[in-house]
Parts: C-alpha cells; structure tokens; sequence
C-alpha cells in the first residue's frame, strides 16, 4: 500500500519547536513536487510551505526539507505560535510500480499553547 505516514505532533508552549516527519511507504520521492498544509477548526486548509514557497505567516520560523534515503519529508517549525495550532498534513507525488501519483499524509495534531 502506498501511502505517506505522518508523527511528531503535539502540545507545544508558545515559542517552542516542534518537527514533523512524513515519511513514504510503497512509494518513493521523485520530483520536488511536496508540501505541507494545515487545517484549523472551522478554517479551510491552508498551504504552509513548499521547497520553494513559504505563507507569509510562517516565513522565517518553518523550514521544510526531505531526506531522500529515509523516503522522508520534514517541516521543522520554530518559534511556535498559538495560531499555528492546527492539523497538518503532508502532500507530495509517490512513484510506485509505474504510476505516478499524489497523496496525503493522515495529519497530525499540532497544540500551540499560551
């Protein structure tokens, strides 16, 4: 089954860091084309960032990076704020057994608190 698997969430003090791991299961990285998105209670899910493109919300505090020989994606956030509580969730394009194709991670709980 191919499929991305997300950890690293939780409950965070405000200005605390936290890491999300995606990490890809039956299928393997092969473009730049990833991200992470997030979800807040009654908010539409958001782009958070890309490799290349960052919210203007997070510029400066989250970096994302993906370390191929561990088929895994990260999002490292810092200086962590109370209105980046939200769900997150991994996206990216898995290549297995001669097809192409995009996923999501399951998402992960992130609490920011005051």
């Amino acid at each position: 089954q191919v499929q991305l698997v997300e950890s690293g969430g939780g409950l965070v003090q405000a200005g605390g860091s936290l890491r999300l791991s995606c990490a890809a299961s039956g299928g393997i990285f092969v473009n730049n084309e990833m991200g992470w998105y997030r979800q807040a209670p009654g908010k539409q899910r958001e782009l958070v960032a890309t490799k290349t493109n960052y919210a203007d919300s997070v510029k400066g505090r989250f970096t994302v990076s993906r370390d191929n020989a561990k088929s895994t994606m990260y999002l490292q956030m810092n200086s962590l704020k109370p209105e980046d509580t939200a769900v997150y969730y991994c996206n990216a394009d898995l290549w297995s057994g001669g097809n192409l194709r995009n996923y999501w991670g399951q998402g992960t709980q992130v609490t920011v608190s005051s």
